[in-house]
């Protein structure tokens, strides 16, 4: 005879057994665009598991240029971005499309060029750099893809006596991201501006022995600023503004900080964490 206590027992086998067969529940998942150099330098890669980890929630994440990537927050592609171009940045929070935009760190921008830099750039300010490229129709090579990067370096031209020489035969536009701008510049060995993490990378994947140079660098305009920026709700309501809440604070808490102090390609540490 089958027994209260045996059938009971008996449904909590078999429950255990309906329960082992079940998939584990998905992680929740957030969306994020970003820029190339976040992606080029295995940052993402790095930090994706740490916060998975610390809060359960899966990033996936598109990069391109900061253009394009506020581009896809604005049309509701994603829930949050990543992006280095802080006067874009405050033009698109203003425009209702982002919220809450924090600073969470930076490193800074310098001027490439072959060993043997044929302009003579070396040692200039780097208004005086691109008037001499300018001048003497070096060739330069421009991401000319509306990233971070790029409008960094229209700025730059402007500063430097003009608007960028976009119709110059010795301009070239790569319209690509930055690794491949460099390939680019490298192969045609001209001049080119980076970011410094994506360079530390390109450098360290040369051996120490990149066929491009540091001409220039150190200067205060070129400062390299990523903050992050979630998407308004108010604006797309299915943005998961919540799970963006909780990476921009990850990001910004000494935990965060500290994982972003500690990434590094053969030693030079990439990212300067610097959340408020």
């Amino acid at each position: 005879m089958l027994t209260r206590k045996f059938a009971a027992a008996c449904g909590l086998i078999a429950l255990g057994l309906t329960l082992t067969a079940l998939p584990a529940p998905a992680a929740d998942q957030l969306l994020m665009a970003t820029t190339t150099s976040t992606d080029d330098t295995g940052l993402l890669n790095y930090l994706a598991p740490l916060f998975q980890k610390d809060t359960g929630i899966e990033l996936k994440w598109t990069s391109t240029g900061t253009g394009k990537a506020l581009e896809l927050g604005k049309n509701c592609d994603v829930d949050v971005v990543l992006v280095h171009a802080p006067e874009a940045e405050k033009m698109w929070v203003e425009s209702g499309a982002g919220i809450n935009r924090r600073q969470v760190m930076y490193n800074d921008f310098v001027l490439l060029g072959p060993p043997a830099d044929p302009a003579g750039v070396k040692g200039q300010t780097m208004a005086q750099a691109l008037a001499a490229l300018r001048q003497q129709k070096s060739l330069f090579v421009s991401r000319g893809d509306k990233s971070g990067t790029h409008m960094l370096e229209q700025g730059l031209w402007k500063k430097a006596g003009g608007a960028a020489p976009e119709q110059e035969p010795w301009y070239l536009q790569a319209g690509q991201g930055m690794y491949r701008t460099l390939a680019l510049a490298a192969e045609k060995k001209g001049y080119t501006i980076c970011d410094r993490g994506t360079f530390i990378k390109y450098e360290a994947d040369h051996q120490g022995h990149p066929p491009l140079m540091v001409l220039l660098e150190g200067e205060s305009e070129l400062i390299n600023q990523y903050s992050v920026i979630e998407v308004n709700p108010a604006q797309c309501p299915q943005a998961k503004q919540a799970l963006a809440k909780r990476f921009a604070d990850w990001l910004a808490s000494p935990q965060g900080q500290k994982r972003i102090a500690e990434f590094k390609a053969h030693g030079k540490q990439l990212f300067t964490p610097n959340a408020k």
